[in-house]
């Protein structure tokens, strides 16, 4: 290996960066997976097990969102969305919600945005307030597809909105912001266009605007920048139907792309570890792709170091813990593969279906399905099942990905927050 790649992947592996929102510290849960992204948390003495009765200090009542909580400085964020009349869901009142960690009270609650609900589509499956805000130092970013991108204080109070990102989606929004230094990236990927765009996050103005290139028959997506730094540049590693491109955070210069044919409705946000992006391609020819990101232009048939379409989540994105890599698709079937070579440890399947995305905290791994039951294991490469855990009577759904707190978990169900915790 040449000097020049040697020190291309030393800097790749000690400079990823997924979010810049240093004055945060490293156990809070500033975004969608976590601080960095990856679906890490450090908190510890975290319960195993749990139910209705037992390991929760509280829990709290709040509107429809899929969401997941974000948390900084005691406090938790979450975005609802409240309808006009009880008895019809057309017209929308969009929230963001903020909540004292300590007992879950409400702080306050504003409406970001309004939609009359004429010509919304909806899956049964989603909300109108599926994308998880985002937070740096004093300043939350909320996002709700095409009806809206907002920033608000952590007090409340809006500093600008942004209505100005028109697209079609299919079945609602879902893709939640990325922020790359003064740049707010946000995926947009609709039936009639797809695009990615920066917005400045100081004046919620466009800063640019790449369109996707290739043209599947699907174009639809709802896909989560993940960002990683390569020789001082910060890459936007965004995934949509029919391909993964890597864009240049700072001007949106396309730097490279993986095609993947007719993948579509692409979910799962990518992970960076061994100096390789793992991307999932959605819907349709579902396969997983671990990507040499030191590459230019079309790199399909020179930068992909193995895939695989055994066990390919649609879904839950995966989880990369030191030289192994987790994941259960949205039937419920569990894998861990070598995540430097593909090679199947060992699959196994888990009760009930799957959206939420696999976690690391505390030395295990939790996988919550869309019923309320968690299964938490031990990382390996031998399945070792530690605990089973249920909330509710499986009625209620819980679509939306764990968050933590101090030594608590942050679970969010259909209709309440739970701050789960040793009792």
């Amino acid at each position: 290996m040449n000097t020049t790649i040697k020190t291309q992947l030393m800097n790749f592996a000690v400079t990823v960066i997924l979010s810049v929102a240093s004055c945060c510290q490293a156990s809070e849960w500033t975004e969608f997976r976590g601080p960095q992204g990856q679906g890490h948390s450090d908190a510890t003495n975290l319960p195993r097990s749990w139910s209705e009765t037992e390991n929760i200090k509280w829990r709290v009542e709040l509107a429809s969102g899929w969401s997941s909580p974000v948390v900084a400085n005691g406090r938790i964020y979450l975005t609802t969305s409240v309808p006009d009349r009880e008895d019809s869901s057309k017209g929308q009142s969009l929230r963001v919600v903020c909540l004292a960690a300590g007992d879950g009270a409400t702080l306050w609650d504003v409406e970001a945005f309004h939609h009359d609900g004429e010509n919304v589509e909806i899956h049964e499956k989603n909300s109108h307030a599926s994308p998880t805000p985002i937070i740096d130092g004093e300043h939350l970013y909320v996002h709700f597809g095409p009806h809206g991108t907002a920033c608000l204080t952590t007090d409340g109070a809006v500093l600008w909105k942004n209505e100005e990102l028109k697209y079609e989606p299919q079945h609602g929004n879902g893709g939640c912001p990325a922020l790359a230094n003064d740049h707010l990236i946000i995926c947009c990927d609709g039936k009639d266009q797809r695009y990615v765009v920066a917005l400045n996050k100081h004046t919620g103005k466009q800063a640019w605007r790449t369109e996707r290139e290739l043209k599947p028959s699907r174009g639809f997506s709802f896909c989560t920048p993940t960002l990683i730094t390569i020789e001082g540049r910060i890459q936007a590693i965004c995934p949509g139907s029919g391909g993964v491109w890597s864009y240049d955070a700072e001007t949106g210069e396309q730097l490279w792309r993986v095609s993947y044919g007719e993948g579509y409705s692409v979910v799962p946000r990518p992970v960076v570890a061994n100096d390789m992006i793992y991307v999932c391609s959605g819907f349709g020819d579902s396969q997983l792709f671990a990507i040499d990101p030191n590459g230019s232009g079309d790199v399909t048939d020179t930068h992909v170091k193995w895939k695989t379409k055994k066990g390919v989540p649609k879904s839950p994105s995966v989880l990369v813990v030191d030289k192994e890599l987790y994941m259960v698709d949205d039937r419920g079937i569990a894998s861990c593969l070598n995540a430097i070579t593909g090679e199947l440890h060992w699959q196994e399947r888990l009760p009930g279906g799957f959206s939420a995305s696999p976690v690391l905290a505390d030395g295990v791994i939790y996988f919550q399905n869309e019923t309320g039951e968690t299964t938490v294991i031990k990382p390996g490469t031998q399945f070792e099942k530690i605990a089973t855990n249920q909330l509710g009577d499986g009625k209620n759904r819980t679509f939306a990905s764990f968050a933590f707190v101090d030594s608590a978990i942050l679970l969010r169900n259909e209709t309440h927050l739970y701050r789960i915790e040793k009792q």
